[in-house]
């Protein structure tokens, strides 16, 4: 092959996926924010002229500020729960013979291979006020009437974290992978105990994959529409469903367009600030 071949088969090779993420993710992007500057007209829909009145609508008025601090401070919660979680499970299923981690790998990727409305049913199904947990509380004589656990915060958090605790799993997993198992047993073979193995040997190491998993879990909350739209419900509301809720309800393509453009430029904007915050943190702690 020619010099001038070599030198142009990496462009030629990743054309294609430059092309469909120009074609599926950047061009709705960009038309989501041509959308977001044009004024909603009563009755006719989107009107004509460039406007930015629907950013300062959610820039001013406290409805949405309220709906986007729920929003994150769901995704957070939720963040934080599977890094508890999922943290903990991957490091167990890289210690597992390969017979018994296949099996295990099978357990935690099972709710992915369910559609997340059915994940949802089942929450509802266990959590409302005829569920499963209140019969069974009932039964054994611990309530004496139904808790109200659907249609709240505490409930969207559950369910999302069931939802999306085997991305966290799979992306310490990784990280695991590349984890020598003789640092381990040198440090344990200097009188080193397994907390401070763990502390100062293993967590280093999977940080990253403790980052890349916190960035996908916080953005996946964050735009979750199914489960919030299901175990929140209508009241409870968060960005996604009040989007849904102005683009199908109240036919003001616009404003819900704005309200995605600045969903997508927080969740970007958070999640590289918190990168850089987590990353300088530990560089300062183990150097």
């Amino acid at each position: 092959m020619s010099a001038a071949g070599r030198t142009t088969l990496p462009y030629a090779l990743s054309a294609p996926g430059v092309l469909a993420m120009l074609a599926f993710v950047a061009l709705p992007l960009v038309l989501t924010l041509s959308l977001s500057l044009y004024p909603f007209v009563p009755g006719t829909g989107v009107g004509e002229g460039l406007t930015g009145a629907h950013y300062a609508d959610i820039a001013s008025d406290e409805y949405f500020h309220t709906i986007f601090g729920r929003t994150f401070a769901m995704a957070l919660w939720v963040t934080l729960l599977c890094i508890v979680i999922g943290v903990p499970e991957a490091y167990v299923l890289s210690r597992l013979s390969s017979r018994w981690r296949a099996v295990s790998m099978v357990i935690v990727l099972g709710p992915l291979l369910i559609s997340v409305v059915v994940r949802s049913l089942g929450w509802a199904v266990l959590l409302g006020t005829e569920g499963v947990i209140n019969r069974g509380l009932l039964a054994l004589g611990l309530i004496a009437e139904p808790l109200k656990m659907m249609y709240t915060f505490g409930a969207m958090v559950v369910a999302l974290v069931h939802v999306l605790v085997p991305f966290m799993v799979l992306a310490v997993w990784a990280s695991l992978q590349k984890l020598d198992p003789a640092t381990e047993q040198a440090a344990s073979s200097l009188g080193a105990g397994l907390p401070t193995v763990l502390r100062l040997v293993v967590l280093p190491q999977v940080i990253p994959g403790v980052l890349s998993g916190s960035l996908i879990v916080f953005a996946m909350a964050a735009s979750a529409f199914a489960t919030p739209a299901i175990i929140g419900g209508r009241r409870l509301k968060v960005v996604p469903t009040t989007i849904y809720d102005e683009f199908l309800g109240n036919l003001n393509w616009p404003l819900g367009a704005a309200l995605a453009v600045c969903l997508v430029a927080l969740v970007l904007g958070l999640s590289l600030a918190l990168n850089r915050f987590v990353e300088r943190r530990w560089r300062q702690v183990f150097e």
